[in-house]
């Protein structure tokens, strides 16, 4: 079959895991492939996916080869597979617009981007020129000007595009429909983890109400060390990101809660633990008899690989949207894969439409 022939917005760890995941893949069989939610779809293997055009805003980065460029600092997530192969394909200066934080100036050069003085490359024309057929925007959380810049960059190039964070495309109505009026695949918004502290929150929320249990209040807290964490320090660039993780709680209670007793988001830069993220979650209810209960959990995962795992499958439902000539959010894989898709259905419900959408019964 064809390769897929992707282009990633932002060479982090994200990226990173992604394509090392690509490769690590290759040579395993179905029956011992750890790690993935589908082994196949649409006919495509992980090995299927091939990146075409990369872009990015650090000097480290820009210019190299993109087998080279995911292992340069600021990324530190884990390496699971250091023999990624030259691709030929060097990593494009992107266009920097609000994706830079500006405290993040402030940290030691391990921690935090170096803008690259060059000048920005022409998007689209790469687009066109290397063949892409799906974005990937990896940009930082808060990016709100550089994230629609790059959606109408895959909209006059006639690509499809994944938005693994939280600016709200898939979700919005006006820019579905411009993906819509194209007959371009849109899946979105914001990345959640194979199993990560959303999953996790609302697997157990879901549980309360489906036995009976009250849930009075809750909170999500995460701390982590990589430059996803060094940029939210910035509480500013936080309102999308809050809204996407709360929401992704909020709808599968059978009762919303009172905002006053639901906090979920980002806590704390811990620089030590790297790309690893710690989510502390406690649940207070009542039971049988209106006695008070509650559970305290700790979760320590792998942030980037932990996302690779649902990318890899939206890539590939992605292509198959394209094969079959749909325009607009790809609602099965957009709510099994991401916190605030255009529409929510619980976590069992929307694996079973991405089966059906696979399979061909289910339109999108």
């Amino acid at each position: 079959m064809d390769k897929i022939k992707i282009a990633i917005i932002g060479v982090g760890n994200c990226a990173s895991s992604l394509i090392q995941g690509i490769h690590y893949y290759k040579d395993k069989k179905s029956e011992d492939a750890i790690g993935l939610m589908h082994w196949e779809i649409g006919g495509y293997e992980p090995k299927d996916i091939e990146v075409v055009a990369a872009f990015d805003v650090d000097q480290r980065k820009v210019g190299q080869d993109v087998s080279k460029a995911i292992f340069a600092k600021p990324n530190c997530t884990q390496i699971f597979c250091s023999d990624v192969p030259e691709s030929g394909v060097k990593v494009s200066m992107g266009h920097i617009l609000d994706g830079f934080a500006p405290h993040m100036k402030d940290y030691d050069d391990d921690y935090t981007f170096i803008m690259a003085e060059e000048e920005p490359s022409d998007v689209v024309k790469v687009l066109k020129e290397s063949g892409t057929e799906i974005l990937l925007n990896y940009l930082p959380v808060g990016s709100e000007e550089a994230t629609r810049f790059y959606a109408k960059c895959a909209l006059d190039a006639g690509v499809a595009f994944i938005n693994n964070m939280p600016v709200f495309i898939a979700s919005n109505p006006e820019w579905a429909a411009k993906f819509q009026e194209k007959g371009i695949p849109i899946v979105g918004d914001d990345i959640k983890a194979q199993i990560g502290a959303t999953i996790t929150h609302r697997t157990l929320a879901n549980l309360f109400k489906d036995r009976g249990v009250k849930l009075d209040r809750t909170y999500q807290i995460n701390t982590g060390g990589n430059t996803d964490f060094l940029n939210m320090l910035n509480r500013n660039r936080l309102d999308s990101k809050k809204e996407s993780k709360t929401e992704a709680v909020q709808s599968v209670l059978g009762e919303r809660m009172d905002p006053h007793n639901i906090h979920i988001g980002p806590s704390d830069y811990v620089p030590w633990q790297e790309d690893n993220k710690i989510c502390f979650l406690r649940m207070e209810g009542k039971t049988f008899g209106d006695i008070p209960m509650n559970i305290e959990l700790r979760l320590s995962v792998e942030d980037s690989p932990n996302s690779a795992g649902c990318v890899i499958d939206a890539i590939r439902c992605c292509k198959v949207g394209l094969e079959r000539e749909i325009g607009g959010p790809l609602t099965s894989i957009s709510s099994y894969t991401m916190k605030h898709p255009p529409e929510q259905y619980t976590d069992d419900k929307a694996a079973e439409m991405v089966d059906e959408f696979i399979e061909g019964k289910l339109e999108r």
